[in-house]
């Protein structure tokens, strides 16, 4: 479905909203609240050394690396190219496209935290329910009707 067009271009609002939900799920700076709590000692991880801590991270950077391939395949065509880099021939550049598409966002995602300041928990309940949550109600309604009023058909 995405080798004419990838869904990032006419879903840009909806990537825009995943893609934040995706940061906060994977507690990254804008929303790292659980980080934030006892900031005097350095975070929620002091009782935790080792390999234990090792692990912690290593999850939540496996995390970053599952939304962001699942992110790829969602909004950028997955393992499509565009034809100027078509390779006809016997190699396979699939997995490469893809890792290369996943790499951007993981790239995206260390940017913005070291660029946005962590939030307090009033600004993020304010931006949840009087930001994203009409947004998403919004268009889980405008979609649709977009589709329907134009007779856009979803599966070809």
């Amino acid at each position: 479905m995405q080798e004419s067009v990838w869904y990032i271009v006419p879903l840009l609002p909806i990537f825009i909203m995943f893609f934040i939900s995706a940061l906060a799920e994977t507690n990254r700076t804008p929303f790292d609240l659980p980080e934030a709590e006892s900031e005097l000692v350095a975070g929620f991880m002091t009782e935790h050394s080792g390999m234990i801590f090792v692990f912690f991270f290593l999850a939540e950077y496996c995390s970053i690396v599952l939304i962001s391939t699942f992110t790829a395949i969602i909004f950028l065509g997955g393992y499509h190219a565009p034809y100027m880099f078509q390779n006809n021939t016997f190699i396979s550049m699939q997995s490469l496209i893809l890792g290369f598409k996943a790499l951007i966002f993981m790239f995206i995602f260390v940017w913005i935290r070291a660029t946005l300041p962590r939030m307090r928990y009033d600004q993020l309940i304010v931006f949840c329910w009087t930001g994203m949550l009409p947004m998403a109600i919004a268009l889980l309604i405008l979609v649709p009707s977009i589709l329907i009023a134009f007779d856009i058909s979803p599966i070809v």
